[in-house]
C-alpha cells in the first residue's frame, strides 16, 4: 500500500524528532549534568593543595598555616597568637571550601554589591595553595529566607562590567564566626588523680 505523500512526511518528521529527543535527553543528559556540576562547584582545589588560610571577620583576623610536620596538629595558628590549631575546626572549614557548591549565580553590577553586604562583608577567606596560587571567598549577608549567603569567589569583572554573586551554604558563616579560643587546640586538662595511700593500721596498746 502506497502511503500518501503528506503521511510519509509526517512519519519522517516524527522519526527525526524522536532521534533528536533521544540524543538530547538521554545521551546529552550525562554531559549536561557534568557541566552543571562544574558550574556549581565553588573551587576546584583539593584539601592537600592548601598551604595557608587567612580568615578575617569583624572581630578577628586569623592566620593559619599547614604544619610542616606530619604529626598532630596539622594546622598552626600564626597570628594573632602562636599556637596549635584545632584540627577539627579547621577541617570543617576546609571541607566547605573544597566541596562547597553554589546554589545559583547572579550577574550583578559592581555598584549593587552593597545590597548583598559584599562591600562590607561579614567575613573574607584568603586561600594560598602550595603552588602559590591564591583564591578568595567573600561572605555577605543571608538571602531573604536565610537559607543561603551571598558570596563572591575569585571575583573578576566580566566584559559587561558585572560581578558574579553566588548563593552558598550558611555553614560558611558558622565555620568562620568563632572566638579565638575555638580555633586553638583544646588543652588536655585531664590529670591523673593522686593515688589513695593505704592507711596504716592503727597501733593498739600492748600489741
Amino acid at each position: 500500500m502506497k502511503l500518501p505523500r503528506t503521511t510519509l512526511i509526517l512519519i519522517l518528521l516524527a522519526l527525526g524528532l524522536g532521534g533528536f529527543v533521544y540524543l538530547y535527553e538521554i545521551r546529552g543528559a550525562t554531559v549536561r549534568e557534568e557541566i552543571n556540576e562544574q558550574k556549581q562547584q565553588i573551587f576546584s582545589f583539593a584539601e592537600d593543595d592548601v598551604q595557608s588560610l587567612t580568615v578575617k571577620t569583624k572581630k578577628l583576623t586569623l592566620n593559619l598555616e599547614r604544619s610542616s610536620e606530619s604529626s598532630n596538629p596539622k594546622w598552626l595558628i600564626k597570628s594573632p597568637i602562636l599556637a596549635p590549631a584545632n584540627d577539627a575546626i579547621v577541617s570543617y572549614l576546609m571541607d566547605l571550601l573544597v566541596k562547597g557548591k553554589s546554589d545559583r549565580t547572579l550577574s550583578t553590577p559592581v555598584k549593587e554589591l552593597r545590597e548583598f553586604a559584599l562591600d562590607q562583608p561579614q567575613a573574607t577567606i584568603n586561600i594560598t595553595l602550595k603552588n602559590r596560587q591564591n583564591h578568595q571567598l567573600i561572605l555577605g549577608k543571608s538571602n531573604f529566607n536565610r537559607r543561603f549567603l551571598y558570596a563572591q569567589a575569585d571575583s573578576v569583572a566580566k566584559p559587561d562590567g558585572n560581578i558574579n554573586v553566588l548563593l552558598v551554604s550558611t555553614d560558611f558563616a558558622n565555620a568562620v564566626n568563632r572566638e579565638l579560643s575555638e580555633w586553638q587546640q583544646p588543652v588536655d586538662n585531664s590529670q591523673k588523680l593522686p593515688g589513695l595511700s593505704t592507711p596504716l593500721p592503727t597501733p593498739t596498746n600492748g600489741k
